[in-house]
């Protein structure tokens, strides 16, 4: 006859053993999810969301999900480290092709983002990606970026703030696309995007980008697909940080970010 104590330590063992089996299937979502979002690094989140959004990680997966992603607090957690957003309305203008080419392809250029967590300035690679750099004079120098969210975070595998879209869903832009650029870059060794790279999101086909890009906070493993054009100052990258130390909502590594990151205003100065 089994007796009470034995039967306590069954149920244990029983218990443990689920536990183990959910970890394992939870790793396994992981992975998978890491290499979703390599692959959909792009200006349409709204598939790589929807894991997160119908309640496949809920009661007691949600406690072991926590011991085994990267910790992303959730909005009731930490304090906005970001100020209001400057007043004004996102522009909604768009264009039918590419603008012409007006940038001195030999000259230096620098973009600051002034957003409501700090100034975020970045070297621009201007001889080595022209038709993005020029992409980005004149969309700043329309007003395009100010008063937009970014909207994107990640903080599992891939390290990223993604912004550049006016309509905050993740499949806006402009109107037209640019090609791809510099995908060679000595910067990017062993398929590794470094911290502080600034490059082009895009919709996973060659030459799709627009407007979005992301801001590398963190090495990142990333296939060589998505233009690098700019590397952030050592200040942007303490703002970068503080961003990302806030995480993101959904708190599974993929979500806007919990701080209210708004890009007040965009220039490109000609140094």
């Amino acid at each position: 006859m089994v007796t009470q104590e034995q039967r306590k330590r069954q149920l244990a063992r029983e218990k443990f053993l689920r536990q183990q089996q959910r970890r394992t299937a939870l790793r396994r979502k992981a992975r998978a999810r890491n290499a979703v979002i390599a692959s959909v690094l792009g200006v349409v989140l709204v598939g790589s969301l929807a894991l997160y959004t119908t309640g496949v990680l809920k009661d007691d997966d949600k406690a072991n999900a926590s011991s085994e992603a990267s910790p992303s607090a959730s909005p009731s957690a930490v304090e906005d480290p970001c100020e209001k957003p400057a007043a004004g309305a996102v522009k909604t203008q768009t264009w039918k092709k590419e603008p012409a080419i007006t940038i001195d392809k030999s000259a230096k250029y620098t973009m600051k983002l002034a957003t409501t967590c700090g100034d975020i300035d970045v070297a621009l690679k201007t001889s080595a990606a022209p038709h993005t750099v020029n992409s980005f004079n004149f969309l700043a120098g329309k007003g395009y970026f100010d008063h937009t969210k970014c909207h994107r975070l990640t903080t599992n595998g891939i390290f990223v703030l993604q912004c550049g879209d006016p309509t905050g869903s993740g499949s806006g832009g402009p109107g037209y696309t640019i090609p791809d650029e510099n995908l060679k870059d000595t910067s990017l060794k062993a398929n590794v995007y470094p911290a502080g790279t600034v490059a082009m999101a895009n919709t996973g086909q060659a030459n799709s980008g627009g407007s979005q890009f992301f801001l590398v906070y963190e090495d990142s493993q990333l296939p060589p697909s998505y233009t690098p054009f700019g590397t952030v100052s050592e200040a942007g990258m303490a703002v970068l940080k503080k961003i990302a130390a806030a995480g993101e909502n959904t708190g599974a590594g993929d979500g806007a970010p919990n701080a209210t990151v708004v890009i007040d205003k965009a220039t490109v100065t000609k140094s």
